[in-house]
């Protein structure tokens, strides 16, 4: 039977293979083995595409799942054809790790990422930031902060741009990089770690099974998973003697969560910078991230060479790509989308979504909520 299968370490020794990465392209844009081309899997097994003959056809899936069985087909339609083993999740966390360990030799490569916060970005997301914790009053002296990441890079973000206020410390106060880890399997955790490391980031693990206690839930998993991680992030930061954590939701999150609550929910809702928790007595969550649009997320990522976590979810282990970025079948995306081609025709249209929850006039409501309690504004009237 003909090896179905290529090792990280073969390819980096086989010299002239053709790369076909066959994610979507929303996947695929994120990031790919250099010289990779992005492939459709249905046309690939249904013989659409003009491949070369002479060459090693090494498939490229996120898990390395996918692409085995993809292989084989090619194999039967008569091409030398292989899966690479663990997909580019593996070869993404090769290739953190390698920059990590020169990074511990000389931090030189550190020290450029963090530069580009203080020059390129200090005022899209530098800037952003520092208005955000200032303006919301978010961090105060005497706080400890329980910096929640998740390995993305809007949390990854977040605890460089803490170290960056910490560095100035302006007043007392104390940072903890809180990582839950939900249930990951062995390769995300370690490329989370890997990155940690690269960034110089002292990461404090903490192991929870949510994932597999909403693995067979059907309805709403992703929302009772949302939920069970933010009780037991709460807790956990109260252990260690925080009073806060910090989430990296951002600007476009706000915005989607505005939009989501009036379309869907018939509601106007948004999502706060700074909220009390009931559930734990003493503990707040802060949004810093809160006036910086993924866009210059994305662009200070990309500009840095940085590769992040997409989706670590036990749901999306055995797909070919990642689901985020434009993958997802969600209400949120549908959002996403909405605000996207409106913006296309006004540029106006994301901040005006923002700053109308800055500016709601209860003279021109017909019923609004306070403490719990309706009130119609036509009873004065």
């Amino acid at each position: 039977m003909e090896k179905r299968e290529i090792s990280v370490e073969e390819l980096e020794r086989a010299g002239d293979c053709y790369l076909v990465d066959i994610r979507d392209a929303a996947a695929f844009g994120l990031g790919s083995l250099p010289g990779a081309v992005n492939l459709n899997p249905l046309e690939l097994q249904q013989g659409g595409y003009d491949l070369p003959e002479g060459r090693l056809i090494v498939l490229i899936c996120m898990w390395g799942k996918i692409s085995l069985g993809l292989a084989a087909n090619l194999q039967e339609q008569g091409y030398r054809a292989v899966s690479l083993a663990g997909g580019y999740s593996l070869w993404l966390q090769r290739k953190i790790r390698r920059e990590a360990d020169e990074a511990a030799k000389d931090d030189t490569r550190r020290k450029q990422i963090e530069g580009t916060l203080r020059k390129k970005y200090k005022r899209k997301i530098w800037g952003r930031f520092v208005e955000t914790i200032a303006g919301y009053d978010l961090v105060r002296p005497g706080d400890k902060i329980a910096v929640c990441i998740s390995g993305g890079k809007d949390s990854m973000l977040m605890a460089k741009l803490f170290q960056e206020l910490k560095r100035h410390n302006k007043f007392p106060f104390e940072l903890v990089f809180l990582c839950m880890d939900p249930g990951y399997n062995e390769l995300n955790r370690r490329i989370l770690e890997e990155n940690a490391r690269l960034l110089s980031v002292p990461l404090t693990f903490f192991s929870t099974d949510i994932f597999e206690s909403v693995f067979e839930v059907k309805d709403s998993p992703c929302y009772l998973c949302a939920k069970m991680r933010r009780g037991y992030l709460y807790r956990r930061a109260q252990a260690l003697g925080c009073n806060k954590i910090a989430l990296g939701h951002h600007f476009d999150d706000v915005i989607e969560t505005n939009l989501m609550s009036m379309l869907y929910s018939g509601a106007i809702r948004t999502m706060m910078p700074r909220v009390r928790s009931t559930s734990c007595p003493g503990m707040e969550l802060i949004r810093p991230l809160y006036r910086i649009h993924e866009a210059d997320i994305k662009a200070w990522r990309d500009d840095n060479g940085l590769s992040f976590l997409q989706c670590a979810c036990k749901f999306t282990e055995t797909c070919s790509t990642c689901h985020t970025d434009g993958t997802t079948d969600s209400k949120r995306l549908e959002v996403k989308h909405l605000i996207a081609a409106l913006a296309k025709k006004n540029p106006q249209v994301p901040g005006n979504i923002f700053h109308a929850m800055e500016n709601v006039n209860l003279d021109t409501v017909l019923k609004y909520k306070q403490n719990g309690e309706k009130h119609s504004t036509l009873e004065t009237r």
